[in-house]
């Protein structure tokens, strides 16, 4: 079974511009095509589209993304590197967790700062917003 590019796009949610960015980019086979020049995908091509799909939408970056595609053509090898990559997005993930939780408490305390009837002259979220020193933690 073959699929056309925007049937390969409605199958695995990548939109078609970004199919065309991973062929060009060597992230996907370059489909076979049809007399009238119309790409044609095979079966291994929404299998990968997937793989990478779900490796974006649990945030790996590119590279990481290439180096695993790279290390599943080599069945034999030892995972380790595999391990390593997901460790080291668990880690950057933890990362940014604590990060949005410094950002929450800082915007918390920001938007309770000006309730009541006041002037923009005198509003403690602008003068917050423009004066990184108004913070209480370095987010």
């Amino acid at each position: 079974m073959d699929f056309s590019i925007g049937e390969l796009s409605r199958q695995t949610g990548v939109k078609v511009p970004t199919i065309r960015y991973y062929e060009k980019e060597g992230l996907i086979d370059a489909p076979l095509r049809t007399e009238g020049n119309q790409r044609r995908y095979q079966e291994t091509d929404r299998e990968r589209l997937r793989f990478i799909r779900h490796c974006r939408d649990l945030g790996l970056p590119m590279p990481a993304v290439r180096d695993l595609i790279e290390l599943s053509q080599h069945p034999d090898r030892p995972c380790d590197e595999a391990d390593r990559i997901a460790a080291e997005q668990l880690r950057s993930v933890r990362e940014r967790i604590l990060h949005l939780k410094k950002l929450e408490a800082e915007l918390e305390r920001i938007a309770v700062s000006c309730q009541g009837d006041h002037t923009v002259t005198e509003c403690n979220v602008l003068k917050a917003f423009g004066d990184h020193g108004q913070c209480l933690s370095n987010h």
